[in-house]
């Protein structure tokens, strides 16, 4: 056969080589050659999904229907279902100006509205740290990531992304509460972010993943909800976290009717429609609700202090900015060394996982994601007492 030379055209797309390369399979290796290593990096929960979500698959295949394509917005039940849900808990009213689209998790739902309203060029603007897929996912589109830094304890900066809008730019998108910092936007930041979306003519999409991880009385708030924000808002849900469903591959988003027959378009081709399993599992979780979430709050809320003390420790080299939501810290280290060489050391030197914060767009300084949620107390505290050690160790060579 033929060579392939060098201006051959059977090469790999020139958008996609422009996208970041996923930083969780490569730490992922490095917990693989590195054995007993204990992972704060990936951000999932320790617990699995309630019972019911388990009856529900024993009953489900009894019907032709369930192993026939369904809807693209998905199953009439699941749709009913997450409409009352977002009445009840978001002050969402989904109908007329909005519809509800169910989806293959939450990254899906995010890269269906940036195909459904950005083209080659376009700009969307994401606030630094921000959440790693949503800017693979606005290259992968052919659109531009423009980053707007937040303030020292990671809020919003409602002036500086005023001043980031240009002619080409087509959303904000906010994620609270926030992976990966954990902060929680407030009512009036996020309320300011949603009138300059309006008043500007641009998408306001916003992130509520982790909707139900909230401490310390902090509050959480749904831009969805403000009257008249139906037309221009896209909010996005997932069950992975709030239901330890992550493997089940189950969102949803609200986005403007208007933008119906693109996203149709989109998820027809992409996807069809998510699994009816999963589906049929999610109307179950939905039937248990929050509640099932809260459950599991306390014990979090407590590992989630054990996190703060330890690493406050003033002989721990790192500054922890607060975090009141999600299962997130993201330290800043004082280190000359890159954060994915930190976190190669970390892990062949000391068995302890971190994310770096340059995946995240940080390169204010070496930072570090920690995530608390996937383990039991006890072996969170070996492994924030590993990592203390391994900062306390690097940061001095």
């Amino acid at each position: 056969m033929p060579s392939v030379e060098s201006g051959s055209q059977l090469r790999e797309s020139r958008r996609l080589a422009a996208v970041q390369t996923p930083v969780i399979p490569v730490v992922g290796r490095w917990i693989a050659e590195t054995p007993g290593t204990i992972s704060l990096g990936q951000g999932v929960v320790s617990y699995p999904p309630p019972p019911e979500v388990a009856e529900a698959v024993q009953r489900f295949g009894g019907s032709l229907a369930d192993h026939r394509y369904g809807p693209v917005e998905g199953l009439p039940a699941l749709v009913d279902a997450i409409e009352r849900k977002l009445a009840a808990e978001n002050g969402i009213i989904v109908r007329p100006s909005s519809r509800v689209v169910v989806t293959a998790g939450g990254n899906l739902a995010f890269m269906n509205a940036v195909l459904a309203i950005t083209d080659p060029g376009d700009e969307v603007i994401l606030l630094v740290p921000y959440y790693f897929n949503h800017e693979m996912a606005v290259v992968i589109a052919g659109a531009r990531p423009v980053t707007v830094a937040t303030s020292d304890d990671y809020q919003i900066d409602v002036e500086a992304i005023a001043r980031a809008i240009t002619p080409r730019t087509r959303a904000v998108v906010t994620v609270s509460p926030n992976n990966p910092t954990g902060a929680v936007y407030s009512k009036d930041a996020l309320s300011a972010v949603n009138a300059l979306c309006r008043e500007r003519g641009v998408f306001h999409v916003h992130d509520e993943a982790y909707e139900y991880f909230v401490y310390d009385g902090a509050p959480h708030f749904s831009p969805g909800s403000l009257a008249g924000a139906g037309a221009h808002t896209i909010s996005l849900y997932s069950l992975s976290k709030a239901y330890g469903m992550a493997s089940w591959r189950v969102g949803y988003m609200v986005a403007p009717e208007s933008l119906w027959s693109a996203i149709n378009k989109i998820q027809d081709t992409l996807l069809i429609c998510a699994p009816a399993v999963s589906q049929h599992a999610a109307v179950a979780a939905l039937g248990v609700g929050r509640r099932y979430a809260a459950e599991q709050l306390e014990s979090l809320a407590g590992v989630r202090r054990l996190v703060f003390d330890a690493l406050s420790d003033s002989h721990v080299p790192c500054d922890v900015p607060p975090a009141g939501g999600a299962f997130y810290y993201f330290l800043r280290v004082p280190s000359t060394m890159t954060p994915i060489a930190l976190v190669e050391r970390l892990i062949r030197e000391h068995r302890v996982a971190a994310m770096p914060g340059s995946a995240f767009g940080d390169e204010r300084t070496c930072s570090l994601r920690i995530s608390y949620g996937a383990l039991d107390r006890a072996s969170v505290g070996e492994g924030i007492a590993r990592l203390a050690a391994g900062l306390r160790a690097l940061v001095r060579a």
